[in-house]
């Protein structure tokens, strides 16, 4: 695969399809700017097509790669090592990656966390939740950067310090939503920023549906948290049962808008959500958990207080009830795991891991 006729034709906006069947057609670059008027005599290219190239044809590929190397944007073309192994394998894989930060091996092992951007609390609470036990357990996150769930779920893996992947559906040298710009460049610091659209790609609105292939073809699950009963987050389960990987639905209450879509998935064959102990019995992981390695406990009572604060944020008292340890050693836990930094405390007197 000559990776600069690719560059070239998704900068101007060539599809995948399109791009394979110009590659069957030239041995080089060179060979492709010299004799590209052959295009012209390809019956399976549209002439629409064509047309787009050829009027293209002295596009500045040369300032265009040291564009990305100013924003400091990296590639991964399809078949490189660092080319998202999973991606290999699914219908109208990118044969382009744009990205910032890390793309690693282990990403193949990630969760796709989707769900409604105009989410309820119930969506909300359950999403952290979700997010930070797959956390506890180094599990990447991946998702869409939009808001409501996918921002959720990026802030929950981002809070314990776990991997998340950001697939956008836009240029990656334009932040979409504007005010997502801190929780963005955190990304980059601790996972990646992804597309396969070249820069300057507005986030119109039918990028999006596209690029959920992406989300669901990186990891090996997709856990729907929040749906409406026609809405896009369906197109992203739909592309998972498609590719093979395992869906994972949260139930709720049957009158609730966002619930209809996430009940039919259920009823339609995906697992039922009700812990995580649903997603792990179906996936693969790393049976060693990021944070028994990372930190150093001092008693099983921290050791179990810290476990519980990874699924969500606690008071003392909820502390006690749950574990059955006495008050004042709750306390005192507390403030040992405060000092050390691995916790920290939020209003209202909860604490929540760092």
């Amino acid at each position: 695969m000559n990776k600069n006729i690719v560059l070239f034709l998704n900068a101007i906006g060539i599809s995948n399809k399109n791009i394979l069947k110009v590659l069957e057609l030239f041995d080089s670059y060179k060979d492709f700017k010299e004799n590209y008027k052959k295009l012209y005599e390809v019956d399976n290219i549209d002439k629409r097509t064509v047309n787009k190239i050829v009027s293209n044809i002295n596009f500045n590929i040369n300032g265009y790669f040291e564009r990305l190397k100013e924003l400091k944007i990296n590639i991964a073309f399809y078949g490189e090592d660092n080319y998202p192994k999973n991606l290999k394998y699914i219908d109208d894989y990118p044969l382009i990656l744009y990205y910032k930060g890390t793309l690693m091996k282990e990403d193949s092992l990630g969760i796709s966390i989707v769900g409604a951007r105009k989410c309820t609390s119930y969506g909300s609470w359950a999403c952290t939740k979700i997010a930070n036990e797959l956390s506890y357990y180094n599990i990447p996150i991946i998702s869409g950067l939009a808001y409501g769930i996918d921002k959720i779920a990026h802030e929950a893996a981002l809070k314990n310090n776990n991997r998340t992947i950001a697939v956008l559906g836009n240029g990656i040298d334009i932040i979409y939503p504007k005010n997502n710009y801190k929780i963005y460049n955190e990304i980059v610091k601790n996972g990646a920023i992804v597309t396969e659209y070249p820069l300057g790609t507005q986030p119109l609105g039918y990028n999006f549906p596209y690029r959920n292939r992406i989300i669901s073809g990186i990891g090996q699950g997709v856990v729907v948290i929040e749906a409406k009963e026609k809405s896009g987050t369906l197109i992203t389960a739909n592309y998972a049962a498609e590719q093979g990987k395992e869906v994972f639905a949260l139930p709720g209450n049957i009158n609730s808008l966002y619930s209809k879509g996430t009940n039919l998935l259920i009823k339609d064959g995906a697992k039922i959500l009700i812990s995580i102990d649903d997603i792990l019995e179906e996936i693969e992981y790393k049976s060693i958990t990021k944070n028994e390695k990372d930190i150093q406990f001092t008693s099983n009572e921290e050791k179990l207080v810290y476990k519980e604060l990874l699924r969500e944020p606690k008071n003392a008292n909820e502390l006690s009830i749950i574990t059955g340890i006495k008050i004042d050693n709750i306390n005192v836990v507390l403030t040992i795991l405060e000092l050390n930094g691995y916790i920290i405390e939020l209003k209202g007197g909860k604490f929540s891991t760092t």
